[in-house]
C-alpha cells in the first residue's frame, strides 16, 4: 500500500494561499517510518475531482485529501467523492451530532440558545453530508468531522484542523509504521557529471534489493558550488552495504567527495 496526498483548492493554485499540507504530511509520515509515494494539487473543478477521486478509490493506496469539504458553493469535494463512488449523499448521524454539539457550544459561549431549525444551522449540518456508508475522521479543533470511504480520507483545508486529522488517519494503519534506524546516506560529489555516474547508480539498485539510489545535482550550491548529492535510501541493514559500494564506486571513478551526510 502506497501513501498519497491530494490537495484541493483554487486558492492554492492561484497563489492566494501557500500550501503547508505537503511538508506537514511528510513530517507526520517520517515520524512513523513511512514515506509519501505521490501528491496531487487539484482545483475546485467538479468533473476533474470526480475523475481523480475515482482513480483514488480504485488505487488501493492510503490517501488523504485536504480541502473542499465545506458547504459553500465553491466546495465540491463531498459531492465529487459521492459521484466517483456512485453513491448518494446522506447526512451522517454521528456527524450531525458532532456539529450540533459545536452549535450548542458556540451558542453557549455567546450567551444565546441554539435552534436546530435555524436556516444557518441547516447549512452547518450540510457539512456532515457525506457519501453513504462513509466513516468519520474526528476533528479535535472544532468537532466538525471529515470522512473516509475505504482507504481514502477527506479533511478540511485549514491546517489547524487538517494536520491533527492527518495524524489520526495515519494512526489507523499501525501495520504500516516502521522503525527505521537510518533512512538515507549520501555523498557530496564534485568533479563528475550525473550522466557519467548513472551506470554506478543502476548497478547499486540491481545489486541491493529494496535500496533506492538518488541524485540531486546543483550548479550553484551555497556551500559546495557545482556538485551532486549522490545517495541511497532504505532500511539500515542493506543501506550500509549499498552505501559502501556507492562510495567505493565514486572513488574508483576518480571524483572527489566533499562530505558525507546521514539523515
Amino acid at each position: 500500500m502506497q501513501v498519497g496526498l491530494i490537495i484541493i483548492g483554487d486558492e492554492i493554485l492561484s497563489g492566494k494561499r501557500q500550501d503547508s499540507h505537503l511538508a506537514k504530511f511528510i513530517e507526520l509520515l517520517s515520524a512513523r517510518g513511512m514515506q509519501l509515494a505521490w501528491a496531487q494539487y487539484l482545483g475546485d473543478d467538479r468533473e476533474l475531482l470526480i475523475a481523480r477521486l475515482r482513480e483514488a478509490f480504485a488505487s488501493g493506496d492510503l490517501i488523504v485529501s485536504c480541502g473542499g469539504i465545506g458547504a459553500t458553493p465553491d466546495d465540491h469535494t463531498r459531492q465529487s467523492a459521492a459521484a466517483a463512488l456512485g453513491r448518494p449523499l446522506a447526512l451522517h448521524p454521528e456527524a450531525r451530532e458532532l456539529i450540533w454539539q459545536r452549535i450548542q457550544q458556540t451558542a453557549a459561549d455567546q450567551g444565546t440558545s441554539a435552534d436546530p431549525d435555524h436556516p444557518d444551522n441547516h447549512r452547518r449540518f450540510e457539512m456532515g453530508v457525506f457519501p453513504e456508508g462513509a466513516g468519520i475522521v474526528p476533528n479535535p479543533y472544532n468537532k466538525i468531522p471529515g470522512f473516509f470511504v475505504g482507504d481514502v480520507h477527506f479533511v478540511p483545508g485549514f491546517p489547524v484542523m487538517a494536520h491533527p486529522m492527518m495524524a489520526w488517519v495515519l494512526d489507523r494503519y499501525p501495520q504500516l509504521h516502521r522503525q527505521v534506524d537510518v533512512i538515507e546516506r549520501s555523498l557530496i560529489v564534485q568533479g563528475a557529471m550525473e550522466a557519467s555516474l548513472t551506470p554506478l547508480m543502476v548497478a547499486i539498485e540491481a545489486e541491493f534489493a529494496g535500496i533506492k539510489v538518488f541524485s540531486l545535482p546543483s550548479v550553484d550550491h551555497p556551500q559546495w558550488g557545482r556538485c551532486i548529492e549522490l545517495g541511497v535510501k532504505g532500511e539500515a541493514g542493506q543501506l550500509d552495504l549499498a552505501y559502501g559500494a556507492l562510495k567505493q564506486g565514486v572513488i574508483q571513478f576518480g571524483a572527489s567527495i566533499s562530505t558525507e551526510l546521514v539523515r
